[in-house]
Order: C-alpha cells, then structure tokens, then sequence
C-alpha cells in the first residue's frame, strides 16, 4: 500500500512492534521518529498520510506535536497511542483534531482496523 505512515514512539520496541504489524498488512512506506521534536520536523519533511503519535514522550509530548502538526495541516490524520491511564490524555487528543486513539498494549488487530479507517 502506498499510504506513508509516520510512527512516533520513544520505545523502539514499540516501533519496531507497529512496523512488524503494519508491514504484514501490506503497507510498505513506514517512516519513524523517536521523540516529538523529531516527528515534527519528520512530519514537516515527509507529509505522511498518517501519524500515529505517541503522547509521552521525550523533548516535546504528543499532545505538543499534535498541536503543531494541526497548525502546518490542519487537514493532517493523526492517531494518538497511548498506555492506560492516559484517558484524560486521549480526551483532550481529540479535542485537538486527532481522529481515534490506541491503548498499548493493543492487538495487530485493533491496530490495522484504526489505520485502515483513518486513511478512508
């Protein structure tokens, strides 16, 4: 699939686990960032079609970049992943315009469904 899709996460494994799941449903343009002042500027750079966007995270939380993706593209699909808990997180996600949310730990399953929605 041809859809390029920004993967944001502090934890490397995390990253390496939504690539694993995302490369055996097909889609095949995965770029990645490890902290939020890379992903903006890889969003800058790349203009993925999607960004899943970590909330904690290092030198700039997600909710931070979630904010400054919407100011450069307001048009911008993010989905927001976050660890339980993170509910209050989520609430004001979406009220920034992010289209749906992750609780890790999550399954393939839950992931390709949000991803496959979010790029309708």
């Amino acid at each position: 699939m041809e859809n390029k899709i920004l993967i944001v996460d502090d934890a490397i494994f995390m990253r390496m686990m939504i690539k694993e799941a995302l490369s055996k449903s097909g889609y095949e343009n995965l770029v990645e960032a490890s902290d939020g002042e890379e992903a903006y500027n890889m969003f800058k750079d790349e203009m993925p079609d999607l960004t899943l966007l970590d909330i904690t995270m290092p030198k700039k939380d997600g909710l931070e970049v979630l904010k400054e993706i919407k100011m450069l593209d307001s048009n911008a699909k993010v989905v927001m992943c976050s660890a339980i808990g993170q509910e209050n997180m989520i609430v004001e996600a979406i009220k920034l315009g992010a289209l749906d949310f992750i609780v890790k730990p999550f399954k393939t399953e839950t992931l390709f469904k949000v991803v496959n929605n979010a790029l309708k």
